[in-house]
């Protein structure tokens, strides 16, 4: 199934996100549920979570019937885990 969703990603979603200079990653897929991460400009972006219902999650469902959903993988940067320590420290002390 992995090499199936990856094929579907390829032609028909990675060109509506490059448009908006992002990128989806398959990360895994589990009982039907597939865990994506955004890349590019989409990481982060304030519409991500309907990129994904909109786009990712319709395009795959339409090809392969047996996905039941699929889930954004969100990881916080290294810089903004730095910002969020320094700005926690000046408050604690």
């Amino acid at each position: 199934m992995l090499a199936e969703i990856e094929k579907i990603l390829e032609k028909n979603v990675r060109p509506k996100l490059a448009d908006h200079y992002g990128n989806v990653e398959l990360v895994s897929v589990v009982d039907g549920i597939v865990e994506v991460k955004l890349l590019g400009q989409c990481k982060g972006c304030l519409s991500a979570k309907y990129t994904i219902e909109d786009i990712v999650e319709a395009e795959l469902k339409k090809e392969i019937p047996e996905i039941k959903k699929v889930v954004l993988i969100n990881e916080v940067s290294d810089e903004l885990l730095d910002q969020a320590r320094k700005i926690l420290n000046k408050h604690n002390k």
